[in-house]
């Protein structure tokens, strides 16, 4: 008999935790290998962890809407073979959690564990004399805010969780604790609001409150600057529309600008490389690989940001074939944990929507987004060597956001007007 822990895996860049959504299996029952056990949830895609063993199901160690850390066990499957993985337990009656009496933790272990935690450029510490930034998750966030603990009394709560961080057990402990005790002033960010019997309250979905927590971190994050840029496609314009009808004979699908859009990006990241970069506390983290990730509006009006690897290897028909798969996927909820991650520089094609401009919000740990707008037939003034005179163009704007921590104004708007000489210096030639 063996008895193996199955772990929650990795699931993306940044991704240090998921919500449990449904249990797929129950106790007792046979579980194959490759079997879905469980379905979880995080702020960028929804996915299920399969079993990598054959057995039964004979713990369960989390309950739906817990929030499971990455590498925690979540279950333990019990099986006649034993295996060879490094995860397993054999023969042994009970799965518990190794106790290391004080006496023998080496001091350099304890000097180890004392010593600051870099983390996104916040240190952390266990020691708690010291004066820290603390990480608390967005779960917890969510509970101290909805309950009016502030963040001053929040890092006063003696966290269990790794790092000695603080879990949603740990919260609601504490805040179980402050009810039975004499109650403390604690001034509310904001007045309470007030309902009249005519109002609809409408709860926010688990995505649209993970959202709304990344967006908030990255504003307080990245010190946002945007850029503006108009460029003419006429001609780009009046070349797609050869193309396209003969583009979706031969590969069966839709030809959009999106790939013509990710195509510049692309020239002007290799112009502008810091652009292709993240920080990390003090230290710039240029990538080798351009990675676009491409902000696709789903059916509940949410946005996930699928991302297309190595987008500089790819020719027109490549980008186009990428971009109409992932965004396919993307709104049937089939996107992958890997193909949400990675990302290196982010692209919103917001004319979609009808919008002429807008100032999107950086995609952390990235440092830049650039949102097209809708293309629109504008007067414009032309000028040619027997004088200028005013013509029908199909006009659009550029708006680019950069973090001004690294990415200084020119730069930003020089990027963006590379992007847009791209676009308006098109080869009307250019054949698939």
């Amino acid at each position: 008999m063996g008895k193996y822990l199955l772990k929650l895996p990795s699931m993306g860049e940044s991704v240090t935790e998921a919500t449990l959504t449904s249990w797929l299996k129950e106790i007792g029952d046979e579980i194959k290998i490759d079997d879905s056990v469980i379905e979880v949830s995080t702020d960028k895609v929804d996915s299920d962890v399969p079993s990598e063993f054959n057995g039964t199901l004979l713990e369960k160690r989390f309950e739906v809407n817990d929030v499971i850390q990455v590498g925690e066990v979540i279950a333990v499957i019990e099986s006649n073979q034993v295996g060879d993985s490094k995860e397993s337990v054999v023969s042994v009656p009970k799965v518990e959690e190794a106790v290391i009496e004080k006496d023998e933790i080496p001091s350099e272990v304890i000097e180890f564990v004392k010593a600051p935690v870099q983390t996104n450029g916040r240190v952390q510490s266990t020691d708690s004399n010291t004066e820290t930034t603390s990480y608390f998750s967005p779960l917890v966030k969510n509970i101290a805010k909805a309950e009016g603990v502030s963040m001053k009394e929040l890092e006063q709560i003696k966290g269990s969780g790794e790092y000695s961080r603080v879990t949603k057990k740990d919260i609601l402990a504490y805040l179980e604790n402050r009810k039975s005790s004499p109650k403390v002033s604690v001034q509310k960010p904001v007045s309470p609001q007030v309902y009249s019997g005519e109002d609809q309250i409408i709860e926010m979905s688990r995505m649209g409150k993970m959202i709304s927590t990344h967006m908030t971190e990255s504003k307080n994050t990245s010190v946002h600057v945007q850029s503006f840029v108009e460029a003419d496609v006429t001609n780009l314009w009046d070349w797609r529309e050869k193309v396209k009808n003969k583009f979706q004979e031969r590969e069966g699908e839709k030809f959009t600008f999106t790939p013509i859009f990710i195509s510049a990006i692309i020239h002007a990241l290799k112009k502008f490389p810091l652009l292709n970069s993240s920080l990390d506390g003090d230290k710039i983290i240029q990538k080798r690989n351009i990675n676009i990730g491409m902000a696709t509006a789903l059916g509940d009006g949410n946005l996930i940001v699928p991302v297309i690897k190595n987008a500089d290897h790819l020719n027109l028909t490549g980008l186009a074939k990428a971009v109409n798969d992932l965004s396919n996927r993307a709104r049937l909820n089939k996107l992958l944990p890997d193909e949400i991650k990675g990302g290196t520089y982010t692209f919103t094609n917001i004319g979609n929507f009808g919008s002429i401009t807008g100032t999107p919000i950086i995609n952390q740990p990235q440092v830049g987004i650039l949102a097209l707008g809708v293309i629109r037939k504008m007067p414009a003034v032309i000028e040619t060597s027997n004088g200028d005179f005013v013509g029908i163009r199909r006009k659009i704007i550029l708006s680019h956001s950069y973090d001004h921590r690294l990415i200084n104004g020119a730069m930003g708007g020089q990027f963006a007007k590379a992007v847009a000489d791209y676009l308006e210096q098109w080869d009307m030639n250019i054949s698939f």
